[in-house]
């Protein structure tokens, strides 16, 4: 149903209705509480990993995405490889992804420096 203006849009809002849709949604979640929940359905359930794992691995992920950049600027410089859009795509990537880390990085030190002025 192709829709070719706002009244034909105002008009299909008007035909729905919004009390089943709701009625729906509430049988929905009645239904499943947290407390009906079986934890062996559940499985495997790992633990989650700590602030320094997790920073640890993208720090990691991030140097990896500098070498494969670097790596690939080597070869498009070399006549290894022709390929320039992969080469940016490469660059771009581990830029983007140093930039990130540098925030990361920017706001952890603020909230260091609040947590230090903090009295005691």
């Amino acid at each position: 149903m192709a829709i070719e203006s706002n009244s034909s849009v105002m008009n299909i809002i008007k035909n729905q209705d919004a009390k089943s849709w709701t009625s729906k949604i509430d049988s929905q979640t009645k239904s499943k509480r947290l407390s009906d929940i079986n934890l062996e359905e559940l499985g495997d359930v790992k633990p989650a990993k700590s602030f320094t794992e997790l920073l640890a691995e993208n720090l990691s992920k991030v140097n990896q995405m500098q070498n494969e950049a670097n790596s690939a600027i080597q070869k498009l410089a070399s006549g290894e490889s022709k390929n320039i859009h992969e080469t940016m795509l490469a660059v771009e990537k581990a830029d983007i992804a140093f930039k990130t880390m540098n925030q990361i990085r920017g706001k952890l030190l603020d909230a260091y420096k609040e947590i230090m002025r903090m009295q005691v």
